[in-house]
């Protein structure tokens, strides 16, 4: 009786499954075709954990919209950073040094400040001069007026003593402008009284440095960026120039040289090559590298004429040691150079005729060499008449100008 009651129970059960699975065929068969088209298919993943699941497009009139997917700019590829080679910095020629000879002749160079910075133009100035040495005993503070800090009269006669120069150079002055100690009392600068024992100070420095029979050169003061310094200098320079040509020294005035054409201080101006450089430093008071060769300049020319040949600079000359009989010494004045006209190769007289040909006596000048003017105002000498550059408005009689060909 149980076991056929199980039976029925366990048919009973297999019907109404049969019936559940008929009746879900037959919903899934009477779907309308496109929205079963538009059902998509999900894995069993899919229904468990919902992976890949999309939202199903929405659908009017029973068509599926479909939305255009907008496509994201493409970004352009970066372009690699090149590393760019840093150029190679130029490289400066080493200096040549020229080996001085055992003969040479030695330049005592004292003062200040400003006599340190012309030590170093002549250095550079006769680098390659084997003849001369310069020898530089400068202290930057140093002055006549304060002989309790560096007593000048007694330390030259030892730098003599000791350097034995043959040329003796003198720089002085940049420190003065204080007061001074006159039989234990302070004098104000300036003063009567200051000017009258500073003038005494100057002319017995003066007489030491010649006591020898030792030529000397004081070399004068520049103008300073303050107003002031630069007026107490003229006011120097004139004491120095007074006593050292007192005693036969010669003095050497630098001042055109850093000033512009109505007189004014300058900080850039011409160099030894005409060039505009950077003169002063930034104070306005030293001198850069290219204004210690300027200061220097005006220097050179006189100890190339009292050294003679000892200041023949004989570098890059094939048998130099054989030719210095021919190299011409710097004169002993300052002459312009003019133009001559040629010596004739048979003229008779070529063993020392001081006539040209065509000529009757040689041509002489004074003033100052166009070089000269060129380094201390900038001015370039004006073309001869008749010259491609010569731009006068007013040209003169002499000029021709070519005639006008027409066809």
């Amino acid at each position: 009786m149980s076991g056929r009651y199980s039976d029925r129970i366990g048919l009973h059960r297999l019907l109404n499954g049969l019936i559940v699975i008929a009746i879900g065929i037959g919903a899934f068969v009477m779907q309308p075709p496109r929205q079963a088209e538009a059902q998509e298919r999900r894995t069993i993943l899919d229904m468990l954990f919902g992976f890949g699941r999309r939202q199903p497009p929405p659908v009017y009139n029973d068509v599926p919209i479909y939305e255009p997917r907008l496509r994201e700019p493409q970004q352009r590829p970066k372009a690699k950073k090149t590393r760019q080679k840093a150029k190679p910095e130029p490289v400066e020629p080493a200096p040549v040094v020229v080996e001085k000879l055992e003969t040479a002749k030695k330049v005592l160079v004292v003062g200040d400040f400003v006599a340190g910075s012309l030590g170093d133009g002549l250095k550079t100035a006769f680098e390659t001069t084997p003849g001369i040495i310069i020898e530089t005993r400068a202290n930057g503070s140093s002055g006549l007026v304060r002989d309790d800090y560096f007593n000048w009269p007694e330390n030259l006669s030892g730098y003599i003593a000791e350097v034995k120069p043959s040329l003796v150079i003198i720089s002085l002055g940049a420190n003065e402008r204080q007061q001074m100690s006159i039989g234990g009392e302070k004098e104000k600068f300036r003063t009567d009284r200051w000017l009258a024992e500073y003038t005494r100070r100057t002319g017995a420095f003066a007489t030491l440095a010649h006591s020898q029979n030792i030529p000397f050169l004081w070399v004068g003061m520049p103008p300073f960026q303050s107003t002031a310094m630069t007026a107490d200098m003229v006011t120097l320079n004139g004491i120095f120039r007074t006593e050292t040509e007192k005693v036969g020294g010669t003095f050497i005035d630098i001042w055109d040289g850093f000033v512009d054409e109505g007189g004014k201080f300058v900080m850039t101006g011409s160099d030894i090559n005409g060039q505009q450089v950077r003169l002063r430093g930034s104070d306005g008071i030293n001198l850069t590298k290219a204004g210690k060769r300027k200061l220097a300049f005006y220097v050179e020319k006189d100890i190339r004429k009292l050294l003679g040949d000892a200041a023949v600079s004989t570098q890059d000359v094939p048998g130099a040691d054989g030719l210095k009989d021919l190299v011409v010494a710097a004169p002993t004045a300052n002459e312009d150079i003019i133009q001559t006209q040629p010596i004739s190769l048979d003229d008779p007289e070529l063993d020392g005729a001081a006539v040209l040909l065509g000529g009757t006596t040689a041509l002489t000048g004074n003033g100052k060499s166009p070089r000269d003017r060129l380094v201390e105002k900038g001015d370039v000498a004006e073309a001869p008449a008749g010259r491609v550059d010569d731009f006068r408005l007013a040209k003169p009689e002499t000029v021709i100008s070519n005639p006008v060909i027409r066809n």
